[in-house]
């Protein structure tokens, strides 16, 4: 039996949205479709001027709450840069931008495997089977589904093949990069054995974001060396880095759940996909639950030992379809004991009472959308009553210091660059959801809850507004 999806089909009625949401929606979509390039849509005009893995599928999955059409471009323009041995690289080069726009750039890694496009050569979390499944949601097309299942297969084909480098069900990350969180605290002991040369390149982020708001010199000293070293084995086997992570796997195991819903349209069999949904999910307990503290934590792979520090990873197995329910239940009290998911601020991306514990800088401390929503998705199931919370909470956000990379979890103040793409795409997926903005408008005007529901039309939101911006 394929197991109930986190998320409904996309409502074909909503309550009416306020003036202030409506001015959310229209301004998330001037934000994509100013980052639009006409196949795909970059994080950032200014700082991340290429497509990014997980990035797509995030803005896939907003975009498809306005444009179905463009939401399944993104995401088939991803894939075009898959490799022959079934790998996602995390950047796909645009070559029209400069060279030097970017480091590490196509110089540096030097990636052939893709026919026709210049690439990365690491992967990014495989959350891409879920947004596929979520754009089909929005505007059912099989033929978009028959065109990607065969390449979400071969990506998770890889990590099959590639990446049980422990011998368990759980893929292993070579890089911190491919976590998505770079340079979480998480990471700082494996990281700390790794040599950190001098840095030679220039870093065009610092250009355009504050040094203090991102990784340091020496980690990026120590990404290059990883990196390069990863490169130069023909980017295979493993590096002086090898972990498994809970939010990667999380997205994997939730990803197989999606392929069999996926597979049940397009004749295919997903007897597979749940078999291994289940398995990657067991393991997961077995290898990356700690239960003395309520939370999942990462394994260094090449010392056998689970890593000391926590972070918003370790809740996102929330996502899980088959989660007992009484880890489920752990980690909610965990969400709410230590990250302060009750307190009205924002979920962060590590523990305030951490001791490298950084409000502004990147992953050591921030609100990111993307963790907070997959968060979300998560307390779907695990605790209702709290989703609309947090929803609330990213629509706050957004609505105070607009569509920032990352905020401050207790001031709400943006960080990072500005007009980022999946801030703005997963913005437009909570507003799509009614129980989320009557949170919302709660949170914001105190009034009763007759009054609210006096508020609900019945209004019909559908169709494919391309490129239509909403005066």
């Amino acid at each position: 039996m394929i197991p109930p999806a986190h998320a409904p089909a996309r409502p074909t009625t909503i309550a009416e949205p306020s003036a202030e949401e409506a001015g959310i929606r229209r301004r998330a979509i001037r934000v994509l479709l100013a980052n639009w390039t006409g196949a795909y849509t970059v994080p950032s005009r200014t700082l991340y001027p290429h497509q990014w893995s997980w990035d797509s599928a995030f803005i896939a999955i907003g975009t498809a709450r306005w444009s179905p059409r463009r939401a399944r471009t993104e995401l088939l323009t991803l894939f075009g840069g898959q490799w022959r041995d079934g790998r996602v690289p995390h950047i796909v080069f645009n070559p029209a931008v400069p060279e030097d726009a970017y480091f590490p750039g196509p110089a540096f890694w030097r990636a052939t495997a893709p026919s026709g496009a210049r690439t990365s050569g690491i992967v990014q979390p495989p959350v891409h089977a879920l947004a596929a499944w979520r754009v089909h949601l929005a505007e059912p097309d099989r033929a978009f589904l028959y065109r990607i299942y065969p390449r979400l297969e071969a990506q998770h084909r890889f990590l099959r093949t590639s990446r049980r480098m422990s011998g368990s069900e759980l893929a292993s990350i070579v890089h911190p990069w491919e976590s998505g969180m770079d340079n979480s605290p998480v990471w700082d002991a494996p990281l700390a054995k790794v040599p950190a040369p001098p840095m030679r390149e220039r870093r065009r982020d610092l250009a355009h974001v504050a040094a203090g708001e991102r990784p340091t010199d020496r980690d990026y000293a120590r990404y290059t060396a990883i990196a390069a070293a990863y490169r130069d084995a023909g980017y295979t086997g493993r590096t002086d880095f090898v972990v498994e992570d809970p939010l990667f796997n999380a997205l994997y195991g939730a990803a197989e759940a999606a392929l069999a819903r996926i597979a049940a349209v397009v004749d295919a069999d997903p007897a597979p996909h749940l078999r291994r949904a289940e398995e990657i999910t067991q393991a997961m307990l077995e290898r990356l639950w700690d239960p003395s503290g309520g939370i999942f934590r990462a394994r260094d792979v090449r010392t056998g030992e689970m890593l000391p520090e926590d972070s918003v990873a370790g809740l996102v197995p929330l996502i899980l379809p088959g989660l007992p329910a009484d880890v489920a239940d752990r980690l909610v009290a965990t969400a709410v004991a230590r990250f302060g998911l009750k307190d009205g601020t924002l979920l962060p991306s590590y523990p305030p009472g951490g001791a490298a514990f950084e409000p502004a800088r990147y992953w050591r401390g921030p609100s990111w959308l993307n963790t907070s929503w997959l968060v979300l998705e998560g307390l779907r199931a695990a605790d209702p009553g709290l989703a609309p919370r947090l929803g609330a909470q990213l629509l706050r956000a957004v609505h105070e210091a607009g569509f920032r990379e990352y905020f401050n979890p207790f001031t709400g103040e943006g960080h990072g660059c500005d007009d980022f793409g999946w801030s703005a795409a997963l913005a437009l997926d909570v507003l799509a959801d009614p129980a989320l903005r009557a949170q919302y408008r709660l949170d914001r005007v105190p009034a009763p809850l007759g009054q609210l529901d006096q508020q609900r039309g019945g209004v019909v939101e559908g169709g494919d507004l391309g490129d239509q911006v909403l005066a």
